[in-house]
């Protein structure tokens, strides 16, 4: 295919969770592969939970992740376009006034129900007269829309799921507008699918009863049918939905240091045949993408799992990926890399190897014997070894009695990194003041 185009279209009625930016990510790394656009749809005709602070998060939390678009659009802005399909789909006969209250559709559903039957919209409205439509509007009733669909087969290829098939009498003509007015996502969707010429589209697999009617939405538009691709949704650890799991926010985890890149690593290759491992770029991630490897089931999300691959992420990570965000040399970070759990830990290497610290002595006689047999630079890897078999060999001290003095003598805390590691990145001149007690 040529002018590969695909979206994401979020409604701004909360903060981005695990879930949406699962689709993002697959929608923007498919849009990478294929050379395609990538396109930001604001769904916001949910005008009372629509906030600009949650579209202004979820903008931020975008760039953030690396993805970008090319082009954008917001449905509180194309009311109009709709009316206006909606006014041709009417005069063809494919959507149609509804009068049943909530309550009235709850006692049909219940009905058939109870009598094994699949709780489908029984079309009364379209035997409704004059006489029967004037005498709802006396009481004030006001009609919700429904999209008429019309018998047969409805069929595609899913790049996920293969081939899905739906008989029509199954499925329940879709409410299009609300009585107040307003319109639910499924035909402003196709609207803005059919004019924005989407040719590929990634989703949650709660939305395949919706493709179903929206492939119908499409023929009547006379739009040609986009790709279909639904993902297995997401469960918890425990092995079905949880309300932590559906409002887990990438905010939070950003907040507490987890990588753009590590988040966007895990979720492309979770549920899938392939092993999770850490890219450090889109363009890389992008071209290992293949929906054939995503498993039918549910995959497990566990923000645990998702944690410990990020250590291994910043564990793994080049210097050159750093760039502008730690302040230390490559030999530095190499050095204390291995140690940090998330990237911001490495301000605790520096400010104890760079900042000037006041040493807690509490083994005087130990930390002076230390001193004293500290070796002159420059040091190797078995530098620190040496020393301590050392100072363990004169003192007679082992364990905890010798670790514990030498650790609070040079960086005045309790715990921290390894000392093997610190040592040769304090230096002798800042070692040997603070084995001796003093402020360096």
């Amino acid at each position: 295919m040529s002018n590969i185009k695909v979206r994401f279209a979020p409604s701004p009625t909360g903060y981005m969770h695990i879930g949406n930016t699962r689709t993002a990510v697959f929608n923007y790394l498919l849009a990478k592969k294929l050379g395609g656009k990538f396109m930001l749809r604001i769904d916001d005709t949910d005008t009372i939970r629509s906030k600009k602070e949650y579209e202004d998060a979820l903008r931020d939390i975008l760039q953030w992740l690396g993805i970008s678009w090319n082009e954008e659009a917001r449905q509180s802005a194309r009311m109009a376009r709709y009316d206006e399909i909606v006014a041709k789909l009417k005069a063809q006969g494919r959507v149609y006034a509804c009068y049943e209250t909530a309550e009235e559709l709850e006692i049909m559903r219940k009905r058939l129900m109870n009598k094994g039957l699949p709780p489908i919209y029984d079309r009364q409205a379209l035997n409704l007269s004059s006489a029967d439509i004037a005498r709802y509007e006396e009481q004030g009733r006001k009609p919700h829309y429904r999209f008429k669909l019309e018998p047969g087969i409805i069929e595609w290829d899913d790049m996920v799921r293969g081939h899905c098939r739906y008989d029509a009498a199954n499925l329940a003509d879709p409410v299009i507008i609300r009585e107040d007015g307003s319109y639910l996502y499924h035909l402003p969707s196709v609207i803005d699918d059919a004019d924005f010429g989407i040719t590929h589209i990634i989703r949650g697999e709660d939305h395949v009863t919706n493709t179903a009617s929206q492939v119908q939405m499409f023929a009547a538009l006379g739009a040609p049918q986009p790709i279909f691709a639904h993902l297995p949704l997401l469960t918890g650890r425990e092995g079905k939905l949880s309300k932590r799991l559906g409002s887990l926010g990438v905010r939070e985890l950003r907040a507490e240091g987890i990588e753009a890149m590590a988040i966007c690593s895990f979720l492309a290759k979770l549920g899938t045949s392939e092993a999770i491992e850490p890219f450090y770029d889109m363009d890389t991630l992008a071209q290992t993408l293949d929906l054939n490897k995503l498993g039918r089931s549910q995959p497990k999300f566990d923000e645990e799992e998702l944690k410990n691959f990020n250590t291994h992420y910043v564990r793994s990570m080049p210097y050159e990926k750093t760039f502008g965000r730690t302040g230390v040399d490559k030999e530095f970070f190499d050095a204390v890399k291995g140690n940090l759990t998330v990237l911001s830990d490495i301000e605790e290497w520096k400010t104890i190897c760079h900042q000037k610290v006041k040493p807690i002595i509490e083994d005087k006689a130990l930390t002076d014997l230390a001193a004293s047999l500290l070796p002159q630079e420059p040091w190797t890897g078995e530098t620190f070894n040496e020393w301590l078999s050392q100072v363990k060999s004169q003192s007679g001290k082992k364990g905890k009695e010798l670790f514990h003095p030498l650790r609070k003598a040079l960086t005045a805390a309790e715990n921290g990194p390894e000392l093997k590691t610190l040592l040769p990145l304090i230096g002798r001149t800042k070692a040997y003041a603070r084995l001796l007690g003093q402020e360096a």
